[in-house]
C-alpha cells in the first residue's frame, strides 16, 4: 500500500514561561539567529533541553526526532503516558501548530478530532457546523448533502441539529463532531481521546465506524488512547511515546505489551484504604467502600493457580439498609475484563456503621498473568433496575504465577477475545 503520512526527524520545542525575551533587542536578535539557522544565542552553554531532566533553560523539548510512516488503510494506535507528547504530535499532524524542526509528508485531505469543540463555531447551528466543516475538507455542498442524513441519524442529536451548538452538552458536542469527521470521508482521520466524553453506546458505534472507515473504505486512522484494549482490539500497528521519543514501534499487541510490562506500575500492596482517586464515578454513596485486604496473604500478593482468593473488605453506610449486595470484576492489568460475580441481595447494615465483609473466590480458574479488582455495591438487580452506592477501581493488584512445572505447557494467558467467567464459588462471610 502506498505511503500517506511520512514523518522524519520531526520535532517540537516550547518556550516556558512568558512568550517575550524581556527586551526588543533580544527579540530581534533571536530572530536573525533563527532565520540564518543557528543557535539560539541566549540559549545556555551546556543546556540539553532534555525533558526527562531537570534544566535550566526556558526551554522543553515536546517531541524529539520523530520517524515514522503511515500506509492508506492502516489503523496507527498511539499510546503513552500523560504529557508524553501524543496530543502535540496529533496536533502538528492536523496543522494547528508547526514543528520546530523536521518534515511532515501527507497524502489526501485530513479530518481532526482532538479536544471537545475543536473545528466548531460555537454560534453556529449543528447544521450549519457540518457544511461549515465539509467546506474547510473542500467537498461541494452537493457532496455534504449527501451525507447530511447519515451524520445526523450517527450522531443522534436531529432534535438539536438546529441549535447553536454552544448549547450542547460536551457528549453531544463530540458525538456530532465524530459523526462529521468519520462521514465527510477525508483520507485520513485523526482521533484524540475525546471519545471517552461520549457514553458506552456511543464509544462502541464510534470504534466500530473507525474500523469500517479502515477496512472498507481504505482510509487512514490514527487513534490516541488510554485504553489498553481498544488499542489492540482496532489497531494494526501502533507506537509507543515516552518523554516526545518514539521508544517502540510494531504491531498493537507488541506494542501494549511493552507500555503494560515496562511503564505501568504494579502495586503489591495487600491492603488497600480507599480514596477519591480510586472512585471512577460521582455515586450518593449511601454505602461507600473503606478499605480492602488479601486474608490469605503471599509475598507480593502472588498466588498460585489453585489458591483461593480470600478478601476482607471493610464498607459503612449513612443510613440503614437491607437486602443490599456486592459485585466485582476482575480484570488484566491491561484493563480488559476477565471475570464478574453478583452477590444475591443478603447483606444487611445498620446506619452509621461500619460492616466487615469476607469474600473467599473458589477455584477461580485465573490463568497466569496479573490482575485486579473492581468493586461496586448497590441494590437491585438486571430484571427491576440497578442502584449503584460506590463504585471503586484498581484495588487489590495480584498475580497467578505456575505452580506445577510439568504442567506449564498446558497454562496460558488468557485473552480478552475469549470471553469472561462468571465466578460460580465465592463464599460471603
Amino acid at each position: 500500500m502506498s505511503t500517506v503520512i511520512k514523518v522524519e526527524n520531526l520535532s517540537k520545542q516550547y518556550r516556558l514561561g512568558d512568550v517575550g525575551t524581556g527586551t526588543l533587542s533580544h527579540d530581534l536578535k533571536r530572530w536573525w539567529y533563527k532565520t540564518r539557522g543557528k543557535e539560539d544565542p541566549y540559549l545556555q552553554i551546556g543546556e540539553t533541553n532534555d525533558r526527562a531532566t531537570k534544566g535550566v533553560s526556558d526551554y522543553v523539548w515536546a517531541l524529539k526526532d520523530i520517524n515514522f510512516e503511515v500506509k492508506a488503510g492502516e489503523v496507527l494506535g498511539i499510546i503513552g503516558r500523560n504529557g508524553a507528547g501524543k496530543s502535540t504530535l496529533l496536533k502538528i499532524l492536523s496543522k494547528t501548530t508547526t514543528p520546530t524542526t523536521g518534515s511532515i509528508k501527507v497524502k489526501g485531505r485530513i479530518a481532526s478530532l482532538l479536544e471537545v469543540g475543536t473545528g466548531f463555531h460555537p454560534e453556529l447551528t449543528g447544521r450549519e457546523n457540518i457544511y461549515l466543516n465539509g467546506a474547510i475538507l473542500g467537498m461541494t455542498k452537493r457532496e455534504i448533502q449527501s451525507k447530511f442524513d447519515e451524520i445526523v441519524d450517527f450522531s443522534g442529536v436531529e432534535r438539536y441539529i438546529d441549535t447553536p451548538v454552544k448549547r450542547y452538552s460536551s457528549g453531544m458536542y463530540v458525538r456530532l463532531a465524530f459523526a462529521v469527521a468519520a462521514h465527510l470521508e477525508p483520507e485520513i482521520l485523526i482521533v484524540d481521546e475525546v471519545l471517552a466524553v461520549g457514553d458506552a453506546e456511543f464509544q462502541k458505534k464510534a470504534l466500530g465506524k473507525m474500523k469500517d472507515v479502515s477496512e472498507k473504505s481504505g482510509r487512514t486512522v490514527l487513534f490516541v488512547s488510554h485504553s489498553m484494549p481498544t488499542i489492540k482490539n482496532i489497531c494494526n500497528s501502533a507506537f509507543l511515546l515516552v518523554d516526545g521519543t518514539v521508544y517502540m514501534q510494531g504491531t498493537s499487541d507488541e506494542v501494549v505489551d511493552s507500555y503494560l510490562n515496562n511503564f505501568i506500575e504494579f502495586d503489591t500492596s495487600n491492603r488497600v484504604i480507599i480514596n477519591e482517586n480510586h472512585r471512577k464515578y460521582d455515586l450518593p454513596k449511601k454505602i461507600k467502600y473503606l478499605s480492602f485486604e488479601f486474608v490469605n496473604q503471599f509475598e507480593g500478593n502472588q498466588y498460585s493457580i489453585k489458591d483461593n482468593l480470600e478478601v476482607k473488605i471493610i464498607l459503612k453506610s449513612t443510613l440503614a439498609q437491607k437486602n443490599f449486595r456486592i459485585s466485582f470484576s476482575i480484570n488484566k492489568i491491561d484493563e480488559s475484563i476477565v471475570g464478574l460475580y453478583f452477590s444475591d441481595e443478603i447483606l444487611n447494615i445498620e446506619a452509621n456503621q461500619e460492616k466487615s465483609v469476607t469474600l473467599k473466590i473458589k477455584d477461580h480458574q485465573l490463568s497466569k498473568g496479573q490482575y485486579y479488582f473492581d468493586f461496586s455495591v448497590g441494590t437491585g438487580n438486571q430484571l427491576i433496575g440497578i442502584t449503584e452506592y460506590d463504585n471503586v477501581s484498581k484495588i487489590l493488584f495480584f498475580e497467578i504465577a505456575y505452580n506445577d512445572l510439568a504442567r506449564k505447557e498446558m497454562i496460558t494467558l488468557w485473552p480478552s477475545n475469549w470471553g469472561n467467567i462468571s465466578f460460580q464459588n465465592v463464599e460471603i462471610l
